[in-house]
């Protein structure tokens, strides 16, 4: 229990930085779709380029993240070596890509379609090599458990990218997807500068023998990774490559990513979630009861994703206020969006079993058949259904790997999952989230948010009456307990 309660406190601490972080820069959502022209398809462009971005850092980070957890954990080694030996990785690989970018730049950028502004690549080229020199940091942070320098230093790189895109935007006038890219390169550069007092406190010691383990280890989570990132990204890449016009196929990527914003609250919860998970698992690897405390882990994950899919669709009417009116038409994708995030969120809560017995070969493959999937789908359906395809390949990506990590999972490493209570949160979801879309049409707005507000708490409350009774809470639970 005293687990699990770590897992809520460092949660919270990572999800208040992660979830306040989002909801600030849920600001630049409203503040890029009114101010970009949409015509120029610039938000397109930005999400387009922001997806390359996130594929090359997997790359870069070569799963060294989820390794220095590993080994880090492993008594036969000094922590710090562990993390000189994975920094020595990620910087070298970084130093390779940054002298291929710069070289190679005017192919790169014909071959992307962005022979007219090869700066974009540049400066996003240095913000993603410089996000994965600092990804082994943050990973340190959180294997000493330091929740609040992690959190400051994320929040401190939000509050200035939304001072400064708040600047250039709407004091200066400055509305071109360019300086997006320029905030954002000097956002990072700075937050870069802050770790140095960590990195001058390490003993560096770099070991060779250390390095072919962390390889051997490591390489299934980069093909994990890749395919996991693709399953986030490819279809944002893959739509100017298959939509039939290439000018609409930007303004039409910028309505699909704008919409998307809005469903990435599960994505906050993930990650919030995976943040304070991941060190604990490893750590608590050798302690009898660990399959109980994964299985409970695996429940009110789930149970606090659902009940935040249902405030997403239930608030709707609000939260469609947070991207302009001309990007509203892609609403309808945002459910499916979540449902397929959840799938995401579930799928990282079984992988736990290859990663403890050091099967990581089986990630990849799950990952990697998921991928498949997507890419079939969005391939085949994009020229025809748009950017609603993008939505459901990524239900099907996602649903494709959970399942077979589930089924093989219970067959190799059993973890007993209370699946019984999951199927009937699921199944009260969907009753709640149908009634949600029925009533849609027919209430007046206030009285469509305050009957969504009352499904909610109809939720909330099946939550107490089974697994969270309110004498369990602290300061309240005083209350009830007399």
């Amino acid at each position: 229990m005293s687990n699990l309660k770590s897992l809520a406190k460092d949660t919270a601490i990572y999800g208040l930085s992660s979830i306040v972080g989002r909801f600030l820069n849920y600001m630049l959502v409203p503040l890029y779709t009114r101010y970009m022209p949409k015509d120029t398809g610039d938000y397109g462009i930005s999400t387009n380029i922001y997806a390359y971005t996130a594929l090359i850092l997997v790359l870069l980070t070569f799963g060294m993240e989820t390794t220095l957890f590993r080994y880090a954990n492993d008594d036969r080694y000094k922590p710090d070596t562990v993390f000189s030996t994975a920094m020595a990785v990620v910087g070298s690989l970084t130093g390779v890509f940054l002298v291929l970018l710069f070289t190679l730049i005017d192919p790169i950028s014909g071959s992307l379609g962005y022979a007219a502004h090869p700066d974009y690549l540049l400066m996003m080229g240095v913000v993603v090599a410089l996000d994965a020199l600092q990804a082994i940091p943050f990973s340190y942070l959180r294997f000493q458990k330091r929740a609040i320098r992690f959190a400051s230093l994320k929040m401190l790189f939000i509050i200035l990218n939304i001072g400064l895109n708040v600047i250039y935007f709407v004091l200066l006038g400055k509305t071109s997807v360019f300086y997006v890219f320029f905030i954002n390169l000097l956002c990072t550069g700075l937050i870069t500068f802050f770790f140095l007092p960590d990195l001058f406190r390490i003993h560096w010691h770099f070991d060779g023998s250390l390095l072919k383990q962390m390889f051997a280890y490591s390489w299934p989570i980069l093909v994990l990774g890749i395919a996991g990132i693709l399953n986030q990204v490819a279809d944002k890449i893959l739509f100017p490559l298959v939509y039939p016009d290439e000018k609409e196929a930007n303004v039409q990527l910028g309505i699909y990513g704008a919409c998307v914003k809005i469903a990435m609250i599960m994505a906050m919860i993930t990650q919030a979630f995976r943040y304070a998970y991941e060190p604990i698992v490893f750590a608590k690897s050798k302690d009898a009861d660990k399959t109980e405390y994964y299985a409970a882990a695996m429940k009110y994950f789930l149970i606090f994703t659902l009940l935040a899919f249902l405030c997403v669709i239930g608030w709707m009417p609000l939260l469609q206020r947070i991207i302009g009116e001309e990007y509203r038409v892609g609403l309808g994708v945002v459910p499916i969006v979540m449902v397929a995030e959840i799938m995401m969120g579930v799928y990282f809560n079984l992988s736990f079993w290859y990663k403890l017995i050091d099967k990581t070969i089986y990630g990849a493959w799950f990952s990697l058949a998921g991928c498949l999937v997507l890419f079939a789908v969005n391939i085949l359906f994009i020229p025809k259904y748009g950017y609603w395809a993008c939505a459901w390949g990524g239900v099907a990506g996602y649903g494709t790997a959970m399942v077979l990590s589930y089924v093989v999972g219970q067959r190799k490493n059993p973890i007993p999952y209370p699946m019984k209570d999951l199927l009937v949160y699921v199944l009260v979801t969907v009753v709640l989230s149908a009634l949600v879309f029925v009533t849609a049409d027919y209430l007046p707005q206030w009285a469509q948010l305050a009957f969504n507000t009352l499904l909610i708490g109809v939720f909330a409350a099946v939550i107490v009456k089974r697994d969270l009774p309110l004498s369990s809470l602290p300061v309240i639970g005083k209350r009830f307990k007399k």
